[in-house]
This record gives C-alpha cells, sequence and structure tokens, in this order.
C-alpha cells in the first residue's frame, strides 16, 4: 500500500493529491490518501480530510511507501517505522506554504539518504514504478528520530 499524506496544515495541497489520483487511477497499487484541506477529491484512491493520530500511525505502519509533505511530525513518525518515504515539499513558489522551511528539513534527510525527494510531481509515477529511492531502510532510525523530537520540543 501507498499512503498519501498531506498533514494538517491550513493550505490544501492540490499538486500533490491531484497527481497522486492520476497515478492511482493508472498504476496496479493500493493508494490511500488523506488530503487534509485540499480542495480536490480523488476519483481513483480512498481518501479521507483527517483522522485521529492513531488511525494516521495505523496508515503509516501498513504502508510500504509514504509520499507526504515534508512535516516534521509526519517525517519522524514515517521513520520511526522504517518506512519508505518520498517527500514532496510544500514550495513557497507554488503559494502552498509561507516559506520553504519543509524543503530544508527534506533535505537535511536527504543528505543522510534517508528519503527520496520529488520537487516536481510529474517525477513520481516514475519513482512509484522503479522505485529507484531504494535506501537501506533496514537502518536503526532511532538516533535521527530522537534528534528531531529533541529539535521538535527544544530539548
Amino acid at each position: 500500500m501507498i499512503f498519501v499524506t498531506v498533514g494538517t496544515h491550513n493550505q490544501g495541497f492540490e499538486r500533490l493529491i491531484k497527481k497522486m489520483d492520476e497515478i492511482a487511477g493508472k498504476i496496479d497499487e493500493e493508494i490511500v490518501m488523506q488530503v487534509g484541506y485540499t480542495d480536490y477529491e480523488p476519483e481513483n484512491a480512498e481518501w479521507f480530510e483527517f483522522c485521529e493520530y492513531e488511525e494516521l500511525l495505523s496508515f503509516i505502519k501498513r504502508s510500504d511507501v509514504i509520499i507526504c509533505h515534508g512535516g516534521a511530525g509526519t517525517l519522524l513518525d514515517s521513520l520511526k517505522f522504517n518506512k519508505k518515504i518520498v517527500v514532496v515539499p510544500r514550495l513557497e513558489k507554488f503559494d502552498e506554504v509561507y516559506d520553504d522551511h519543509e524543503l530544508e528539513l527534506a533535505g537535511s534527510l536527504r543528505i543522510q539518504n534517508r528519503i527520496f525527494i520529488a520537487l516536481n510531481v510529474e517525477d513520481l509515477e516514475k519513482v512509484i514504478k522503479e522505485e529507484k529511492f531504494s535506501f537501506d531502510i533496514s537502518k536503526n532510525n532511532q538516533k535521527l528520530v530522537n534528534f528531531l523530537k529533541n529539535y521538535l520540543t527544544g530539548d
């Protein structure tokens, strides 16, 4: 299963959800999407706006691949469960966010070879089909998870 999540940011993420809906109509893979405040309603995949945190964790645990925005909480949970992660950061140039902080966080994780970044949604189908983001997810992410937790809580 591929789980797509856009988090709880108060702006929609049409660029990602529309592209993933298009891809869902072409591939033989279950795709579930958390669309948040996105106005577009997918036609080719199961979707919902928001859910309780425990249900979100359940989707992450059951997924083979997580395709997500670059939010720290989503990345933290996905890394904790050693998931393959493709980040499509919300970008200021598309008016999806007020600055490019998601790109900065994703860039740091990419340097550590923990995620794949897709700045262009047109790359997503190729990434999914070819699985060119074959990172060593067997590495223990605990050190990185602890770092992110401490960063987020200010400890």
